[in-house]
């Protein structure tokens, strides 16, 4: 994890509680380095983590993981992990020619056979993989997916998508008391209709938003980006306030640097 990311999150409410939904955001940059920032503090912090790996393969994350100080194969192995490699999981029922089989039926990838087929497998997936904990092992549970763009470009439906959100969090944030982290990309200016609802969709149900994009200014080597942390009150009996605090960030080989924007050595 990023030290001053983990600082600036947890001096708000919204960083240290449970049963919340985080909301990833890139807008022509990379976000990934938010991904591996809360895949390895949920495991620095001993919570059992089921991560949909649906954009890179399992090797990658684990590189960059050590880099963080975490070995996810050592996580795999004590029962904290469960990650599913997307890339070789998608590949199965894709070459199984047998219509009715066991393969295809226990898939949690099933519905590339069938494009009406519903994220139900995917659901019980997620489900059995955070159900099936000893509630004196592990704090909370909690689900990583990176990234839920992937799925639209797999041909399944913003419908689809978005009750998948709606069960995870049913299951994971209202019944189980865990968090989810899902990042998704924001396509708003290439006119994504479908991607559109689903990241509007997604901030509306979402505790904390962060918001990765390029700066405006154009590329600079010593600022990559500007990151929005938008914190949300989703409370009924309590009137919503939005709170936005504005960082810019530099990225390291081992870490992630973030400054108040003008502060930057490269402008003073």
């Amino acid at each position: 994890m990023f030290p001053q990311l983990s600082h600036i999150l947890t001096a708000s409410a919204a960083g240290r509680q449970q049963g919340i939904g985080i909301l990833l955001c890139d807008k022509q940059t990379d976000g990934g380095f938010l991904v591996h920032h809360f895949l390895s503090f949920y495991l620095k912090g001993d919570c059992k983590v089921c991560f949909l790996g649906l954009q890179q393969s399992f090797n990658h994350y684990n590189l960059v993981a050590q880099k963080l100080g975490v070995n996810l194969s050592a996580a795999k192995e004590k029962g904290q992990l469960v990650f599913f490699e997307g890339l070789r999981a998608a590949l199965e029922p894709l070459l199984d020619d047998k219509p009715d089989s066991t393969l295809q039926a226990s898939s949690p990838l099933q519905f590339l056979s069938s494009p009406t087929a519903s994220l139900r497998s995917l659901y019980e997936f997620v489900c059995t993989s955070l159900t099936e904990t000893s509630e004196t092992t592990w704090k909370f549970p909690v689900l990583i997916i990176d990234d839920l763009s992937v799925l639209l470009s797999l041909g399944v439906s913003t419908e689809n998508i978005l009750n998948f959100m709606h069960y995870c969090r049913a299951t994971l944030c209202s019944k189980l008391q865990g968090n989810i982290v899902v990042l998704v990309h924001d396509t708003e200016e290439l006119g994504d209709e479908e991607n559109d609802v689903v990241v509007k969709s997604l901030c509306y149900v979402s505790h904390l938003i962060l918001h990765a994009e390029a700066l405006a200014t154009g590329h600079c080597k010593d600022i990559h980006g500007q990151l929005k942390i938008t914190h949300r009150t989703l409370s009924p009996t309590k009137a919503e306030r939005n709170v936005t605090d504005i960082f810019q960030y530099k990225i390291q080989d081992k870490n992630v640097a973030f400054f108040a924007r003008g502060t930057s050595s490269a402008v003073l």
